[in-house]
């Protein structure tokens, strides 16, 4: 995710607490999709589309930190 920012994603994740839980729960909701897709946990069709959702809002105020903490850099 976002490999234009990788170093700066690395120094928000040990300095910025409110980004480092965005970005884990990111990845988290990420996986929980991941294995109901593969059927390793169960969800129905709306739960995965639920998830999914979440997961875009995630990343979108991610990039909105990223976007700003690169400009103010």
């Amino acid at each position: 995710m976002f490999p234009e920012y990788r170093d700066l994603i690395s120094k928000l994740k040990t300095t910025d607490h409110h980004f480092s839980r965005l970005f884990d729960q990111h990845n988290a909701v990420d996986q929980k999709v991941k294995n109901m897709e593969a059927r390793i946990e169960t969800g129905t069709h709306e739960d995965i589309e639920t998830l999914k959702k979440e997961k875009l809002q995630l990343k979108d105020q991610i990039y909105a930190i990223l976007k700003k903490a690169a400009s103010s850099a």
